[in-house]
Formats: C-alpha cells, sequence, structure tokens
C-alpha cells in the first residue's frame, strides 16, 4: 500500500491525483489486476471525472445547491458548514475501484481520480492506493 500526502488550500476543492495514482501503479509492476484509491477521512472523498477546471466548480456548485452550508445541521462542531461537510461526502464514495491492465490505469478517454475536500483547508489529508494483481 502507498500513500499519497494532500494540502488543500480551500474549504471545498477537487484535487486532480491521477498522475500520483499512474505512478504508484507503475512502480507495482502489477500488470493485470485492479488500483483501489481510498481517502481516509469522514469529509472528503474519491471520484472519478473529467478534470478541466470547470467540471470540478460544476460538481462543487451543484453540490452545495443540494446541501446548504449554514447551521441547520446538528453536527456542527461549532463551524458553520462542518455538518453539510458529513452529509456532503455521505453522497459521494470514500474509495473508487480502477481496473489495471497491461500495467496501466484503464480509464476512460475524459476520466480522472479526484480528490475531493469537503472541509478544508487541510494540511494532513491522505489518499491510501492498494495495487492488486499479477
Amino acid at each position: 500500500m502507498e500513500e499519497i500526502s494532500i494540502s488543500t488550500g480551500a474549504r471545498r476543492e477537487i484535487i486532480d491525483i491521477t498522475s500520483e495514482v499512474e505512478a504508484i501503479v507503475a512502480k507495482s509492476g502489477v500488470k493485470e489486476g485492479i488500483c483501489v484509491v481510498y481517502a481516509p477521512h469522514a469529509t472528503a472523498a474519491i471520484l472519478i471525472m473529467e478534470a478541466d477546471g470547470l467540471v470540478e466548480k460544476d460538481v462543487l456548485s451543484s453540490l452545495s445547491n443540494l446541501v446548504p452550508n449554514d447551521d441547520r445541521y446538528e453536527h456542527s462542531h461549532g463551524s458553520e458548514g462542518h455538518g453539510a461537510s458529513h452529509v456532503k461526502s455521505s453522497l459521494f464514495s470514500p474509495s473508487e475501484s480502477i481496473p489495471v491492465s497491461k500495467g496501466k490505469l484503464r480509464l476512460g478517454t475524459w476520466q480522472s481520480i479526484a480528490f475531493c475536500e469537503l472541509d478544508g483547508p487541510r494540511s494532513d489529508r491522505k489518499a491510501l492506493i492498494q495495487v492488486i494483481g499479477a
């Protein structure tokens, strides 16, 4: 298992980590298998999406429209939006599994692997990567 350290600079942010995951897959030597990417955080997620700068903005904007950042939530820790961060992360998954074939991730043409921060900024975020196969 490998770990990627991630430092986020905004309250809500989507960061493309595809190249880091690709490097870990290459280093693993696995030719055929699966790569699991996991965010061990209650207010973060891993997404498979097109990462072009605009899609990320659309996702975060749409998510804020669905789950407003205000004081209506029971779980707040005294911080406006903290309860909303938990609700938002529950709409996504903390992990994604990507097939590995011929030693490479089998992402679609426009797909990227992204770390989704929902309660930042944080300097101590991480993604765990496990490559399984032969």
